[in-house]
């Protein structure tokens, strides 16, 4: 239902770790799951500004776009600089049987949380059978 990721997250990480890079910023780990007739996602995020981080759905593609600024001014000597900054960008593939116009965002203590309802037409529900004696039965769909 949900959810194809980024293909080249993994590589991009393995990259990073096997050449030492830093240029582009890790990608953000998240956490999804399906909780009754929603599903939820969770990106860790820590230090950025609510302010810098986009969502955008288009033909059930999920863009989360955040930006994380150094702390220090422009002038300073920087003598470690081991947090990424920069932009953090992820993508979702979200299945048809989401409701994309409902996705609600929160973002607490570092986390960016996303609620995305399941579609009504993608519930289960019953079929209501007639027969030709005039009897109903009822079956679970």
């Amino acid at each position: 239902m949900l959810m194809r990721t980024d293909p080249f997250r993994e590589f991009d990480r393995l990259a990073q770790q096997v050449l030492g890079s830093t240029a582009r910023p890790s990608a953000m780990p998240m956490d999804a799951y399906r909780s009754g007739d929603d599903f939820l996602v969770h990106f860790d995020l820590p230090g950025i500004d609510p302010e810098t981080i986009e969502l955008d759905v288009e033909r059930n593609v999920l863009n989360i776009r955040a930006e994380r600024r150094s702390p220090a001014p422009e002038d300073a000597e920087l003598l470690v600089a081991e947090r990424p900054t920069g932009t953090f960008t992820r993508q979702l593939f979200l299945g048809e049987t989401l409701d994309t116009d409902r996705i609600d965002a929160s973002y607490e203590a570092g986390v960016l949380t996303l609620r995305i309802p399941v579609a009504e037409q993608a519930k289960p529900r019953r079929i209501e059978i007639s027969g030709g004696t005039g009897d109903r039965k009822q079956l679970s769909g």
